[in-house]
């Protein structure tokens, strides 16, 4: 069994599911429509097939992804993203916006469709309906 974080805290949590190296890899090519087995072993070149399919069983069971038959002899599965496994695109774009603006030879980043120019992060309160920066913010503990 994988070591895990035995910590009651959000991103503890979070990495207990994805932090294994290729997970966040195997969840975005998914998410990114490459949904055999055979397609995320092309797409992810150096992926070992045991760690590839470690990687799905876990993303399957957590609910980030579900899988449907599409050949019974042999057995052989499409993987579809959930919406709790789509939800996490915000982080991905988060990720993306960041090392395209810290990392060098990043060759992505996210864009608006409509204009083609960069985007940033922002908050959003559905409540007061108006959007803020950080400063605004605070992590709280519900009670």
């Amino acid at each position: 069994m994988k070591p895990t974080y035995d910590l009651d805290c959000n991103l503890a949590q979070t990495l207990n599911i994805l932090g294994d190296r290729w997970t966040m890899l195997v969840l975005h090519r998914i998410y990114k429509n490459i949904n055999t087995f055979k397609e995320l072993e092309k797409s992810l070149d150096s992926i070992p097939t045991n760690i590839l399919s470690d990687r799905l069983k876990l993303l399957t069971e957590n609910g980030l992804i579900s899988k449907e038959l599409y050949s019974e002899h042999p057995p052989r599965y499409e993987y579809i993203i959930t919406k709790k496994g789509r939800d996490f695109n915000h982080v991905f774009n988060s990720m993306i916006i960041w090392a395209n603006k810290y990392l060098e030879d990043c060759n992505r980043t996210v864009v608006h469709k409509k204009c083609n120019n960069k985007v940033s992060i922002k908050y959003y309160c559905e409540e007061c309906d108006e959007y803020f920066d950080e400063g605004n913010l605070v992590v709280m503990e519900y009670i």
